[in-house]
């Protein structure tokens, strides 16, 4: 039996656990059939409805499909996945999501461009040990910030990477050129400009860390700059600008559209298994 800390019931992950007991219990079907019905494992959906799993996003869109409850789920999952960040990250997050553009600066591949496997690569990297069940989670959580360049209209994405985030493979020769053919993708699409910052560009003010500026359908915008197992998130309107002009500075030192285009492409070429 699952023991449910009380300060966690009006948690949306609860929340979203309560509303897929209801669901099923009102529409008369047993974990079996639902198992059945839906080719997920009994004992999984059982956990989704005791709140010990977080799903992914397949999973709620074929639950809202089978109680026909015109997207409910998908919104109360978009909810109860930020429980699985730090308050100050799942802020960034929230204003992340609103977002209509966003420019990033990238040391390592990041989360919105990550592959499954290599996700769950870097996420089980940890010198903590970490259970399947948390790593699976992790995934899970992860993969659902994907979720928000699939909007409509989608946001206007410009991601400068490190030369340092291409040349740290996977060991698995397979993940990391699936993972690099990911990102090659990313790039063509019509919303998502992708540049390469070069080794040999040289120092630049944003060394150390990562760094995203979002700008709000309102006009305002914010910064988040995060470090390994840091991050802040900066509100006051000067040092927003600051770090703008940082960035503005990086794009000029990056190579071109059509040049990062030909490095990942080659990059996508030597790294097939």
């Amino acid at each position: 039996m699952v023991e449910h800390n009380p300060e966690d019931e009006d948690s949306a992950r609860a929340v979203l656990a309560s509303e897929l007991r209801h669901l099923r219990g009102t529409s008369g079907r047993s974990l079996a059939q639902l198992a059945d019905e839906t080719n997920y494992d009994r004992t999984y959906l059982h956990r989704l409805e005791t709140g010990e799993r977080l799903s992914k996003l397949p999973v709620m869109e074929t639950l809202d499909q089978v109680y026909a409850t015109g997207g409910l789920l998908v919104r109360l999952w978009k909810l109860a996945r930020l429980d699985a960040f730090k308050d100050k990250y799942r802020l960034f997050m929230q204003l992340e999501a609103k977002a209509v553009i966003m420019q990033k600066y990238e040391v390592v591949v990041p989360g919105l461009l990550q592959t499954e496997e290599f996700a769950r690569v870097v996420l089980s990297s940890a010198p903590t040990p970490i259970s399947s069940d948390e790593l699976e989670e992790a995934v899970a959580a992860r993969l659902g910030r994907q979720e928000l360049l699939r909007r409509d209209p989608p946001p206007s994405v410009r991601i400068i990477l490190d030369e340092s985030a291409l040349r740290r493979p996977a060991l698995d020769p397979k993940v990391w050129h699936e993972q690099l053919t990911r990102i090659a993708d990313a790039a063509e699409a019509p919303n998502m400009a992708i540049q390469v910052l070069p080794f040999s560009a040289g120092v630049h003010d944003l060394m150390g860390g990562s760094l995203s500026l979002l700008w709000m359908p309102d006009g305002s915008s914010v910064a988040y700059r995060e470090g390994n197992r840091s991050g802040e998130l900066i509100e006051e309107a000067a040092e927003v600008t600051r770090f703008r002009l940082s960035y503005d500075r990086l794009r000029d030192m990056a190579l071109s559209l059509r040049e990062s285009a030909a490095f990942i492409g080659q990059l996508v070429e030597d790294s097939r298994p």
